[in-house]
């Protein structure tokens, strides 16, 4: 345990044994399947898959410390193949002289393009490294398929109350600088709920109260303390990415009020602040399909490629098609006519639970079936004027329900006018 209190507190008591580890018992826990794994000295390549603070990196350095491994880590934010390449090299001189296969731990993996993500195959696959990912992102999505084949993926929980509960009485019993200080926690639910299951974040804030009360004075810790603290501190408490969720929020806000300026200002904001590029693209994709929508379709299609450009080019280049993407869906007309379309025919399917196919719409690839009905009637569109026919599609029981609704814009009015034209039974 690290004395210097210059270090943070969450460095300063950051366990070093399975049996100091907090949490993800599932894993960790005797007769669990990663135990087993340490215990037995096998160890593969394998990703931790998690919310931030559960503890991916401490089990990564644990692992190596128990086996006796030389231990490698970067960021993949700050590092690229070059730093990969010079660990491999590294790796490979050292092989030389321990039989033990060397751990390379790569925290936030997921922001690796797939480049990057290709130049680890080899050395995994010959065994130059044992690698260990840590992602707080579904590897499913982020991490290419061959090198996701080579891993096994670890799940890690939020933590628990009860899991906040013990790290906070080892912080005040075990931290040389906090064990000095006279402090009572009478209440702790405000400590719990900033934290959100996060144990840096809850010694984070644990750090920040105490260190807001004057040397040699005595500390009493309640609900009341810990919010008129963090608000006095809260440039502080920000200051490693607790404004995400309220960026975002308003990166989003600003692209579907079509502000373009206010889009790219918070663009920028998530950029300087190290954001995973991955997740604003990804939101540009969701917003593309739920504001944008058939007002202009070619929003979709753009946040799709801009997501796919990040990808494959990484940051800082990245930048550009992002900004780019950015504003052209804040100068969108907007529409959500198809989500609310979708979300009120899955509520009259909730309704109406499974209703027939009508007949005419099935399948006769029988002489029973044909026998039967089964397509008796259907009409084939491009056989009628317009490459229309006059047709039921819904099932009878909610036959002239209108679902969709066309929003007010050039594209939708235009749809919005052929089909009242073509559909006199849903009163467009």
């Amino acid at each position: 345990m690290n004395t210097d209190i210059k270090i943070p507190l969450a460095e300063r008591i950051r366990p070093v044994s399975l049996d100091d580890y907090v949490g993800q018992e599932h894993l960790v826990g005797k007769g669990s399947v990663l135990r087993k794994m340490i215990e037995s000295g096998n160890l593969s390549s394998f990703i931790l898959w998690g919310p931030p603070g559960v503890g991916k990196t401490t089990l990564a350095h644990i692992i190596s410390k128990q086996l006796d491994r030389n231990f490698y880590t970067i960021s993949a934010v700050s590092s690229g193949v070059k730093e990969v390449r010079e660990v491999f090299a590294k790796a490979k001189d050292k092989n030389l002289f321990n039989t033990k296969t060397p751990i390379l731990f790569i925290d936030e993996i997921h922001r690796f393009n797939k480049g990057q993500q290709d130049a680890l195959l080899g050395a995994v696959e010959d065994g130059t490294i044992i690698l260990i990912g840590a992602t707080t992102e579904n590897p499913s999505f982020e991490v290419i398929s061959p090198l996701l084949s080579r891993c096994q993926v670890f799940v890690l929980k939020e933590l628990s109350v009860e899991n906040l509960d013990t790290l906070l009485k080892r912080a005040l019993e075990k931290d040389p600088y906090l064990s000095s200080r006279n402090i009572k926690v009478t209440e702790k639910e405000a400590l719990f709920r900033y934290s959100g299951g996060d144990a840096r974040k809850l010694l984070n804030v644990l750090e920040i109260i105490v260190g807001s009360f004057p040397e040699g004075e005595d500390i009493e810790i309640t609900n009341d303390v810990v919010k008129e603290r963090l608000q006095e501190n809260m440039a502080l408490y920000d200051k490693n990415g607790e404004q995400h969720y309220d960026i975002i929020s308003a990166f989003i806000k600003s692209l579907r009020g079509s502000d373009p300026n206010a889009a790219v200002y918070w663009l920028a904001r998530m950029i300087k602040g190290g954001e995973d590029p991955l997740f604003i693209a990804r939101r540009m994709v969701i917003l593309a399909a739920e504001d944008i929508g058939l007002a202009n379709p070619n929003a979709l299609l753009l946040a799709q490629s801009t997501f796919a450009a990040v990808q494959q080019i990484g940051m800082p280049e990245g930048r550009i098609p992002l900004s780019e993407c950015a504003i052209y869906l804040a100068t969108s007309p907007k529409s959500n006519s198809s989500i609310m379309a979708i979300d009120v025919a899955l509520s009259l399917v909730e309704q109406s639970g499974d209703l027939s196919v009508p007949l005419h719409l099935r399948n006769a690839p029988t002489r029973l079936m044909k026998e039967l009905g089964y397509h008796q009637g259907y009409k084939y569109a491009h056989d009628y004027e317009g490459n229309f026919a006059d047709l039921e599609f819904l099932p009878e029981e909610v036959s002239g329900t209108r679902i969709y609704e066309p929003s007010s814009n050039r594209s939708e009015d235009e749809i919005r006018r052929r089909l009242k034209l073509l559909w006199e039974k849903y009163n467009y």
